[in-house]
């Protein structure tokens, strides 16, 4: 089972280092931007979001005139992140209090009817406490009831954080998106939004742009939380491939010695074979023979062949019995002084299986593998899932997560469905890939530029500059490119399908095209230059490790390795981000980086070529097959944007492109000449006529 992508960090132990108020750099960042009345942060799991509100909530509610708190999770499960803490002792300047009471996941109060839940908000309005949890379900029902009644002011001077914040969508039928632009609109609330995949699993974005432009965002970046851990080391992403029943290939991907989140598939899709129990009952007779439970957690206990013992939580059955399991799951393990036992808490349980539950937001911090059986068609999902086992924990080196799916068989003859399915696991990849990267900054590079080719700032960022690369004109699209990238790569790796990776495709219809139509249907409004500014420095985010890969490749089949540039202080502690930074480095050493280059790679083409190395050739040829099978239409956009690549073929090959040749690319070529001489042809014929 080969990695589609494998990332290694640094482990500088800065991203758990507090400063002298107890705040972890990220949350040191957010805290600066206090004052700001709406404030959008984008952090991946285990950043510690819930404690950066915590100080950003006290400061509001000591120093900004705010008079309540009322936070919004989207499932109960998630409460537990803003309980009462102790921060003084850390040093700031009070503690975070939560009354039981108001902490409606915690006190069973979520459950039952929504006149008891509407009840519970009320009662807190109108009472001199300070700070509400509640679910983003049980806040859309209070405030509907109570806007209704004295209308939006009565969340006046309130602050209003909702976790989670891709749960929000700028669509007209999307309730807690309608009622965030209300509150926006009064002016006279504070909002905070916090999420870790800040883009959705539909083409429907979270905020409309002119509500996104009231935020202050602040982002901190997965390269940024995971280099700076002090144990967790690398972390691969991997697919592997079953047939018949995904049950056979559980022995092969399932290590009993790791700690291990299993999501079985979705009721109803392709993969489920069996009622969602005897699934789970399948997986435990694999580990070995199922004694009993445990009597206080409700633990499945199986005995391995070798006498071990192992502990599976079961949140699939959701009897009774699940609610005593996901209490054991959220209760610490403590020691003698206080602290979390690490040995004991790491021994609690050793595997989960879940359907759709430990995910977004659960917090198991010795998860060292998600072991995910079906496809997911949301990035969202995917992003959320990987969280799972990228959080720090005392002797966890790797991370790893892997996609267990059908292997489509070449007898079957069902070829569309298996492409699909496949580039679906290769755009969550690419996706991954570009979120795991450090947080790029682009600039043009002038003839004569002093300044160094590529270099990392105090704040992990990596400037690099490329000739050509047209600069944004417009503060509009200087801010895009500052803090909008990583979700414009989100929907550009959702957009991967046959037209963008086939044999047939030329690059230039990926990096332009696709490319500029992504950004004019994100952003309506913006110029012709704006959008090209911006495009190019989509396309140079999205391949430039591939240019990375290309050199290494290069040097490598040389057999010689061009000299390096000194390495800078502290790159001798490798991590994937300095060998990118090196590999571009020694690139730019022997040539230029331009937007040229830049758009001569099809990004979507590269992440389908590393995928491939993971499938064996039967496979990766009738998806191949299957892909030329489904060739699509010529359109003029494509026409257009191939007419520059034709004239070149034209001028170096002394005639036009054959329509028969073996290479795809070339007759592709030879299809968008016929389709420009018959548009011609039409229009020499429609001005003849007068038509």
């Amino acid at each position: 089972m080969s990695d589609f992508v494998r990332v290694t960090y640094g482990q500088t132990g800065k991203t758990q280092a507090p400063n002298a108020m107890g705040m972890r750099p990220m949350q040191a960042r957010v805290y600066e931007a206090r004052a700001a009345q709406f404030i959008l942060l984008k952090a991946p799991p285990a950043a510690g979001k819930s404690r950066a509100l915590m100080f950003v909530a006290l400061d509001k509610l000591e120093n900004q005139g705010v008079g309540k708190v009322i936070i919004c999770v989207p499932e109960t499960s998630i409460g537990a992140s803003f309980r009462s803490t102790d921060l003084t002792s850390s040093g700031f300047f009070a503690d975070w209090e939560v009354q039981p009471r108001w902490n409606l996941c915690l006190n069973g109060a979520e459950e039952g009817a929504t006149a008891r839940k509407v009840r519970a908000v009320r009662e807190f309005m109108a009472s001199p406490d300070r700070v509400l949890v509640c679910t983003h379900a049980t806040f859309r029902f209070a405030f509907d009831e109570i806007a209704e009644e004295e209308g939006t002011a009565a969340f006046d001077d309130c602050l209003i954080a909702i976790d989670e914040f891709h749960h929000v969508s700028a669509g007209d039928d999307n309730r807690l998106g309608e009622i965030l632009r209300r509150i926006l609109s009064r002016g006279r609330a504070h909002v905070m939004a916090m999420t870790g995949s800040y883009f959705r699993g539909d083409t429907v974005p979270v905020l409309r742009p002119e509500d996104e432009a009231l935020f202050r965002s602040i982002t901190y970046s997965y390269y940024e939380q995971l280099d700076g851990y002090r144990f967790l080391k690398s972390l691969g992403i991997s697919y592997s491939f079953y047939r018949d029943t995904y049950i056979s290939a559980i022995p092969d991907v399932l290590d009993p010695g790791l700690k291990t989140i299993v999501h079985i598939p979705h009721r109803g899709g392709a993969e489920a074979y069996d009622v969602k129990q005897a699934e789970v009952g399948a997986i435990l007779h694999v580990l070995g023979e199922v004694i009993g439970k445990e009597e206080e957690t409700g633990f499945d206990l199986v005995r391995q062949p070798d006498g071990n013992i192992l502990k599976v939580a079961d949140l699939v059955d959701d009897g009774p019995e699940r609610d005593r399991v996901k209490a054991a799951l959220t209760r610490e393990i403590l020691g003698p002084d206080g602290k979390r036992d690490d040995e004991a808490d790491r021994a609690k349980v050793d595997i989960i299986i879940a359907l759709g539950m430990a995910m977004e937001g659960f917090d198991w911090i010795w998860c060292d593998h998600a072991l995910t059986i079906g496809y997911r068609s949301s990035l969202t999902q995917i992003v959320q899932i990987i969280g799972r086992a990228t959080r720090d924990a005392p002797g966890k080196r790797h991370a790893q997560f892997t996609n267990l799916v059908a292997e489509p068989g070449v007898e079957t003859g069902v070829v569309t469905d298996a492409v699909n399915d496949m580039l679906k696991a290769v755009s969550g990849a690419l996706l991954m890939e570009q979120v795991l990267q450090p947080n790029f900054r682009f600039y043009r590079r002038e003839e004569g530029d002093t300044r160094p080719p590529v270099e990392m700032d105090g704040e992990g960022r990596v400037h690099i500059g490329i000739g050509g690369l047209m600069p944004p004109p417009t503060d509009r699209a200087r801010q895009i490119v500052e803090n909008d990238m990583h979700e414009l790569v989100a929907t550009a790796c959702q957009r991967m399908d046959r037209a963008t990776v086939a044999d047939d495709v030329a690059p230039e219809v990926a990096t332009q095209m696709v490319l500029t139509n992504i950004i004019e249907r994100t952003y309506e409004d913006l110029t012709p230059d704006e959008t090209e500014a911006i495009r190019q420095d989509l396309a140079a985010r999205m391949n430039i490790a591939a240019i990375a890969r290309r050199a290494a490749q290069e040097e490598a089949a040389q057999g010689e390795e061009d000299p390096a540039p000194p390495e800078e202080p502290g790159e001798r502690d490798a991590s994937n981000a300095m060998n990118l930074i090196r590999m571009v480095r020694r690139f730019i050493n022997v040539r230029e980086l331009d937007i040229d280059l830049i758009d001569s790679i099809n990004p979507f083409r590269e992440g389908f070529d590393v995928a491939s190395k993971a499938l064996d050739t039967p496979l990766l040829q009738q998806i191949q097959s299957a892909m030329v099978a489904q060739r699509i239409q010529m359109t003029e956009a494509e026409a257009l944007v191939l007419w520059p690549r034709i004239k070149w073929f034209t001028a170096q090959e002394g005639r036009p492109p054959n329509p028969h040749a073996q290479d795809d690319l070339e007759r592709r070529l030879a299809e968008a000449h016929a389709y420009i001489r018959t548009k011609k042809a039409e229009r020499m014929r429609a001005a003849q006529t007068g038509a």
